[in-house]
């Protein structure tokens, strides 16, 4: 394994340099000699995923200086780039020196602190494979914010901002005193942000932020300060939809997740199916300890609480009630006619003609959730319900809710501690150490939001009232069998997620002359655990309590060389290898019912290194950079219902290796004393590299309905991001103050994530080679190239009567207002070989024009 690092970081340069093919994906019908061709990877995510990790890593690029970084950031984020492919789990990021985060899967979501630009803006960044001071680092990039009020910018700051993306205002204050000349200062700052209706119809926002943070100099060797943070966010939000709903309305951001609900007055108002409501609450307590000229050390104590809630429909003995259902579009009418006798074709085509005019009329009736419908259906569904508690002759006699909606509650408990600090060995070396301690508990459950005009739900699976003869297998908590369900009651799952880390590091740097160097190790500990709260029918032995815990002992080892050709050209070399402990969220088979983990789970190993040319002249700024990574052994978990096997299953796979290859070239060149050219450009190779092995598992018993079978997904791209995006601007500052630009952006490259279950040969028995849709069932979808212009100008004004300034800033995305632009998507999970049409591909489209209009005062 050194050796094949070693050889990757020498040749890494010369692959890169090279034009970059597309290897030729895996094929059940190939043969093993063509598995030695370029490697490949990754890993797929659902949208809720992609939305949040597309949030994270453009918020953190946007805010960089670096010379490429910044520019894709701002120009690149539309077509949900991601830095050299890398899930945002490769991100260090540190909020006063805590780490933020999520330990369940790594991800650091901006938008639990959001609206808190003020603080945010301006952090300490690194990209790539860095020496960090706060981390060992990843092989992503490092960010740390400081929120110290000695040292952001004093005064006071009030912005309004009015946009049409997913919020329509936005107002901030923040105030920062500075330290006085007792030791104390103060910064506070707080925003609020809110629509009624954003960019996508039926969306709306509506969100606060507020932070705090206490200083206190108590002398030349000892600060303490006190901070505290949070983002409550309510949130309609949007889907995406197969291209056969878009067609039928005319409309790219088609939103099935809303409809009309009449009112009390008889007025019908938007209602969303799918909010989202956040809040997440951080609170430190550091100490900054300067115990002499060569050593400082920095502590700090962290709680961080809150709740993260998703709300959903649910139906019992019920038509399925959301509108793009793949048996309400005109399509499955279609599909349905080879089945049919000839009286049956008839009354086909009726309901065919029937939907189709609801879809193109834009009945909302038909293209939208029907909530007057699902009140009616549970008024009229008066039931008796009978052995309640499990105790015969206790009986409940209301309406019984057909339709609900229930929310996905995970509520984090996290607290930690961690320490780091910097010792200047001697003039030319400096040694970077710490050490972190975090116990972590998050609680899952689902909570009754809403009867939706019923009295009562009962708690009980109907998967499982549906599969098994026992009426106890039904049940999801078998302490309270037939349990009544109120607004604000738990059912269906209840359980607990435990993750401990225990980690320290240490990096050496050396500086002398020409040469820049650093050296670093870190070593970690890992351990998880589930704790069951209900006893599941289904599983009685292994839902209730506490389960193994499970322990991972984990190390890293890091290095950077770079070399001063001269004070404007450097040349630099870094590289890591390191080991994860798999994240939690993909170690169980089905955390909601059992403690039954993943099989054949195991660290991941990463190996990365890249190749630097740096070139800063009076006239130019510019850096290229050639990067090889490769991940393994990761796992990859999900449930659906599965066609073939007729019921809802556990889909695992582990042995998921990837690989990621590229090249980023960015500069900035003054044309003249106020005309700046500017670019960047990536080019990219992103794959699986491995045939991984899945394990599927009926959701609703312990039988396993397949063992190691094989997916061929070698070869196949990453998707969901574009592996090739460049960018060209123009931007004119004037000497009076004011400022305007323009870029062009073209993104190529873009393909689907692949569903693992298309790619295994039984997906493909009853089919030979030639059979003419065998290629439907195999290949990749590639979305085509798309392009978007950016348009920013802004202008400032200085009073010197009181020395503040007044400014006025506009920015314009996708100028020319191109809303044809597939940014991305996912093959169904579920899908039917006999038809491979019945469940096609879902497809998310960029926004067309927008702007973000803001106007600050500084005092």
């Amino acid at each position: 394994m050194i050796v094949n690092y070693i050889n990757s970081l020498i040749f890494c340069a010369l692959i890169l340099i090279s034009a970059t093919t597309s290897a030729q994906t895996d094929s059940i019908f190939v043969k093993d000699t063509l598995d030695n061709i370029i490697p490949v990877f990754t890993t797929t995510v659902d949208l809720l995923e992609n939305e949040q990790q597309s949030q994270d890593i453009s918020g953190l690029l946007q805010s960089s200086r670096d010379v490429y970084v910044n520019q894709a950031g701002f120009n690149f984020s539309a077509a949900r780039y991601r830095l050299r492919g890398y899930s945002s789990e490769n991100t260090r990021l540190f909020f006063n020196g805590i780490p933020v985060n999520d330990p369940e899967n790594g991800w650091t979501i901006w938008s639990y602190w959001g609206g808190l630009n003020d603080v945010t803006r301006y952090p300490e960044n690194s990209f790539g494979i860095s020496n960090s001071a706060a981390n060992f680092g990843s092989i992503g990039a490092y960010s740390y914010i400081s929120a110290l009020p000695s040292v952001k910018n004093t005064g006071t700051r009030v912005s309004y901002a009015a946009t049409n993306r997913s919020y329509r205002n936005r107002a901030m204050y923040t105030y920062n005193s500075g330290l006085n000349n007792k030791g104390w200062g103060f910064l506070i700052s707080g925003s609020s942000r809110w629509s009624d209706e954003g960019y996508v119809p039926g969306t709306y926002y509506s969100a606060g932020s507020y932070l705090l943070s206490i200083e206190k100099k108590i002398n030349n060797k000892h600060t303490v300060n006190l901070m505290g943070f949070g983002a409550p966010t309510v949130q309609g939000r949007q889907g995406i939809a197969v291209q056969e709903t878009y067609e039928l309305t005319g409309e790219n951001f088609y939103n099935p997740y809303w409809g009309y609900q009449t009112q009390n007055d008889g007025t019908q108002k938007k209602r969303n199916a799918r909010s989202r409501n956040n809040h997440k609450p951080y609170i430190t307590l550091g100490h900054y300890w300067n115990i002499s000229e060569k050593l400082n050390i920095q502590s700090n104590f962290y709680a961080i609480t809150g709740r993260t809630a998703n709300t959903n429909l649910n139906w019992f003995n019920a038509n399925d009630p959301r509108p793009d259902y793949y048996k309400y579009l005109p399509s499955y009418f279609i599909n349905n006619q080879g089945t049919l006798d000839g009286s049956q074709i008839i009354e086909n085509q009726q309901e065919y003609n029937k939907v189709l005019e609801g879809w193109q009329t834009n009945d909302p009736n038909t293209t939208q959730l029907n909530w007057d419908l699902l009140y009616n259906a549970n008024y009229n569904n008066l039931y008796t319900q009978n052995n309640i508690g499990g105790e015969e002759g206790n009986s409940y006699t209301a309406k019984r809710s057909k339709y609900i909606v229930e929310e996905y509650r995970l509520d984090p408990r996290h607290y930690g501690f961690n320490s780091f600090g910097k010792l200047t060995v001697n003039e030319n070396s400096d040694l970077n150490f710490g050490l972190s301690i975090s116990n972590y508990k998050s609680k899952n459950f689902r909570l009754m939001n809403d009867l939706l005009g019923g009295d009562y739900w009962v708690d009980i699976d109907q998967f499982a009232l549906r599969d098994f003869d026992d009426p106890n297998q039904a049940q999801n908590d078998l302490q309270n069998p037939n349990k009544i369900i109120k607004v604000g009651d738990i059912f269906g799952y209840n359980y607990d997620i435990h993750v401990n880390k225990n980690e320290i590091f240490s990096t050496y740097s050396f500086n002398k002359n020409r040469v820049e160097s650093f050296f670093g190790i870190n070593f970690s500990t890992t351990t998880f655990w589930r704790e069951g709260k209900m006893q599941n029918g289904r599983f009685p032995d292994n839902s209730l309590g506490k389960s193994e815990k499970q322990t991972f002992l984990n190390y890293g080892a890091k290095f950077g060389f770079l070399y001063k050709i001269t004070g404007r050209h450097l040349l630099s070399i870094n590289g890591m290898y390191k080991t994860e402990a798999p994240y939690v969220r993909n170690a169980y088979v089905s955390p909601r019912t059992r403690d039954q983990l993943v099989p054949n789970l195991s660290s991941t190993e990463i190996i990365s290194g890249d190749i630097n040319y740096n070139v800063r002249l009076p006239f130019l700024k510019a850096r290229l950079t050639g990067f090889f990574t490769q991940i393994n052994n990761q796992t990859w978990a999900r449930s659906f219902y599965h066609d073939e096997y007729r019921t809802f299953v556990n889909y695992m796979m582990t042995n998921v290796d990837q690989t990621f290859m590229g090249i980023e070239f960015g500069f900035e060149s003054n044309i003249t004393s106020t005309l700046q050219f500017t670019g960047a450009f990536t080019v990219g190779d992103y794959l699986y590299k491995s045939r991984p092995v899945a394990t599927i598992t009926r959701d609703n018993s312990q039988e396993v309905i397949a063992l190691d079978k094989v997916i061929y997904l070698k070869n196949f791209k990453i998707g969901g991001m574009p592996q090739q995006a460049s960018s060209l601007g123009l931007k004119y500052n004037s000497p009076k103050y004011w400022y305007a630009g323009i870029n062009f952006n073209y993104f190529t490259d873009i393909y689907l994530s692949p569903n693992p279950d298309r790619r295994t040969a039984e997906a493909l028995a009853g089919y030979g080679e030639e059979y003419p849709y065998v290629n439907e069932i195999i290949d990749q979808t590639k979305l085509k190239n798309g392009n978007a212009m950016n348009l920013f100008i802004g202008k400032s004004w200085k009073f010197y009567k009181n020395n503040s300034y007044l400014r006025l800033g506009l920015n314009v995305n996708n100028l020319l207002d191109n809303t044809k632009f597939k940014t991305g998507g996912f093959e169904q999970l579920r899908y039917d070989a006999s038809n491979i049409q019945r469940f096609p591909n879902k497809y998310g489209y960029m926004y067309g024009r927008t702007y973000f209009l803001m106007l600050s005062y500084l005092y």
